[in-house]
């Protein structure tokens, strides 16, 4: 076996996004659930259940039932993959990851509760072995970084197709790192892309709770909404949409949700 490379990167598909399904000759089969770890989800049963040895297990913790239910039947299809459990929060991901001990975890960014950043680290600092891969619809470009640094093992976009997900999975499960090109390279773009770059530079400023708030903010919620959402007491939300405010170089809180608004909507949030 040929040693494993320390960086894999890849091209990221120039198809438009498309909806996990099973594959070919499986659509339309009934098959059975099974109630997955202590998060109470229920998740498609194994295509071959008891009939791979040496699969290597994997956790998925995505809020979205659809896509979750999809991408595990997507790697359940796989004959050196399972799907050992499943939560919709950080919080009952946690109890159900010491309990089972999978060999990678997928994690999406936009959670309920806890972010995905903030359950990396949880995870990281109780076990160093287990792999994370978190798959989030948000830019890589804004959050790879973050997830590197918080203890995560690669970055994909949900907008990817399946069978590429898939080789991410494996190719942090043999021990690479898995990130797009332009992300590890950082350099040689056009003067259009380097003004993005620019303004994304501007958003390392924000601490990663800080740089939620902002997507929070541009999503639409208000001072309540966010501190039900982050909770947080409402003084402590203010305080900090002002040290946003100011690490941006924002006038006012008009220019502040503009801003906010403006990031998400271009897709980058």
């Amino acid at each position: 076996m040929e040693d494993a490379d320390p960086v894999m990167t890849h091209t990221p598909s120039s198809r438009p996004p498309k909806a996990m399904r099973p594959a070919p000759g499986r659509r339309g089969a009934a098959k059975p659930t099974r109630r997955a770890g202590g998060g109470g989800l229920r998740l498609p049963q194994p295509a071959r259940t008891g009939g791979k040895p040496g699969a290597r297990t994997v956790y998925l913790v995505e809020d979205h039932p659809v896509y979750r239910d999809g991408l595990a039947r997507v790697l359940n299809d796989q004959p050196d993959l399972v799907v050992c459990g499943a939560a919709a929060t950080a919080e009952a991901a946690l109890p159900d990851i010491r309990r089972l001990r999978p060999d990678l975890v997928l994690i999406d960014l936009t959670l309920p509760g806890r972010s995905g950043l903030q359950l990396i680290r949880e995870i990281r600092r109780r076990d160093r072995a287990v792999k994370l891969l978190v798959v989030s619809m948000h830019d890589e470009a804004v959050y790879a970084e973050r997830v590197l640094r918080a203890g995560g093992d690669g970055y994909i976009m949900k907008e990817e197709d399946a069978q590429e997900i898939v080789r991410a999975a494996r190719d942090v499960l043999l021990g690479r790192i898995y990130v797009s090109e332009e992300v590890l390279a950082g350099g040689g773009a056009s003067t259009r892309e380097n003004n993005s770059r620019a303004k994304l530079r501007l958003l390392d400023r924000l601490a990663d709770d800080e740089l939620r708030l902002l997507e929070l903010l541009g999503r639409g919620k208000d001072l309540s909404d966010m501190a039900v959402e982050l909770a947080l007491p409402i003084s402590r939300v203010r305080q900090q949409c002002l040290g946003i405010r100011r690490k941006l170089g924002l006038k006012n809180e008009v220019s502040l949700v503009r801003y906010a608004v403006c990031w998400v909507e271009s897709g980058k949030g």
